[in-house]
């Protein structure tokens, strides 16, 4: 069984794709970009664009009764790769020891040329 996590407090699924699925003891949140659910449009600055995402995500955890103390894995996506300290600065205010296990990588493009995507994974067990 599947269920849908959605909220207008993230951006809307821009393809066919849910923002997120819940199932028995995980939740998987689609890839955020640094969209403003409100504007649709995104933030300007790199240091925004990583704050936004992070937004976004924390926005999904709220809708599925979670908070980010629940994420178990990140994939981070960036266009350029000097920006992994500055995701990392943010991350160590965001999140709680243990950390989220986490890959970050290098991409040639995102979507709308952002220059972050994160995806991630929720256990509801904590």
């Amino acid at each position: 069984m599947k269920k849908r996590i959605n909220t207008e407090n993230a951006p809307a699924a821009i393809g066919p794709y849910s923002q997120g699925i819940e199932t028995d003891n995980l939740i998987f949140l689609s890839g955020q970009i640094p969209l403003d659910p409100n504007t649709m449009k995104l933030v300007e600055g790199d240091e925004e664009q990583i704050r936004q995402v992070f937004k976004n995500i924390e926005a999904l955890c709220k809708e599925a009764g979670l908070d980010l103390n629940n994420v178990v894995k990140l994939n981070v996506s960036l266009q350029d790769l000097s920006l992994f300290n500055l995701v990392n600065d943010v991350m160590k205010e965001l999140f709680e020891e243990p950390f989220p296990a986490r890959a970050a990588l290098q991409v040639a493009r995102l979507p709308l040329d952002s220059s972050i995507e994160v995806e991630a994974i929720l256990t509801k067990s904590i």
